[in-house]
């Protein structure tokens, strides 16, 4: 396997960039953007052999894609009280999809992907409370949609219709320390993606060098709703409550950013 300095893997990165278009030769692979850079590269995968590599990732993303990246997973605090699968499963979860079916007939789901631009059509919103550091979960049974009331009258006969007592959150710091041990120091590379005689083809056009994660550029990230919260818990088994950024988003983070 290759090892690079930074300023050779510039190099090797803007060589791959001159040869223009490269087909996709890993077809059916979500992640082939990224595998096909690392054999051009001739690095295994997520191994970046840099000095100092456990501080630094390479990241690829195809342009105008609208899918959801997963940062980081992390269940609200305080983490013992385990508020998933105890508190929100419970008593506002409703009917899986499956229940009866794959699932038994009691099956609850509680799935939402919310921010703090909105609330969603459950009443729930990320909102940040600067002065306490937190972040937090509110629900407002006011701002429930016309097509969720049935499932609003049985959280009220559950629970009321107050605001989550307690209410679930993710203090600042804590955040940061879990961001920062996923979120390192990256080469970022942005990839055009296009399509001929049902060929692939890959041009990694953009390339950024990206340092320093910063807390306060995260937060606002969660606030403008450029990173949501998203739920995905069912009776029988909590997937875990990730941090998930919209595409595009990537580089709002870092305290510097350098294009190369």
């Amino acid at each position: 396997m290759k090892t690079y300095t930074k300023e050779s893997l510039i190099e090797a990165l803007n060589q791959i960039r001159s040869q223009g278009w490269i087909a996709n030769n890993r077809t059916g692979n979500a992640g082939s953007v990224g595998n096909i850079l690392e054999d051009l590269l001739g690095i295994e995968e997520n191994n970046l052999p840099l000095p100092n590599a456990a501080e630094w990732e390479l990241k690829t993303q195809r342009k105008n894609t609208s899918a959801l990246v997963t940062l980081f997973h992390m269940e609200p605090s305080p983490r013992g009280c385990k508020f998933v699968p105890s508190l929100l499963l419970p008593k506002y979860g409703w009917a899986h999809a499956k229940a009866g079916s794959k699932h038994p007939a009691d099956e609850k789901s509680f799935r939402q992907t919310i921010h703090g631009q909105s609330r969603s059509d459950r009443g729930f919103k990320v909102v940040v409370d600067h002065h306490e550091r937190k972040v937090l979960i509110s629900f407002d049974a006011k701002s429930v949609g016309d097509n969720n009331l049935e499932w609003l009258k049985s959280v009220e006969n559950n629970i009321g219709l107050g605001e989550l007592s307690p209410q679930l959150y993710w203090g600042f710091d804590d955040l940061f320390h879990k961001a920062g041990t996923k979120l390192h120091n990256c080469f970022f590379v942005k990839t055009d993606v296009k399509k001929e005689d049902g060929q692939e083809y890959f041009y990694y056009e953009n390339i950024f060098m990206l340092k320093g994660l910063d807390l306060e550029k995260f937060i606002s990230g969660l606030e403008k709703g450029n990173i949501l919260v998203d739920f995905d818990a069912r009776t029988g088994h909590n997937h875990g409550t990730k941090f998930r950024l919209r595409s595009n988003h990537l580089i709002d983070l870092y305290q510097e950013v350098v294009e190369i």
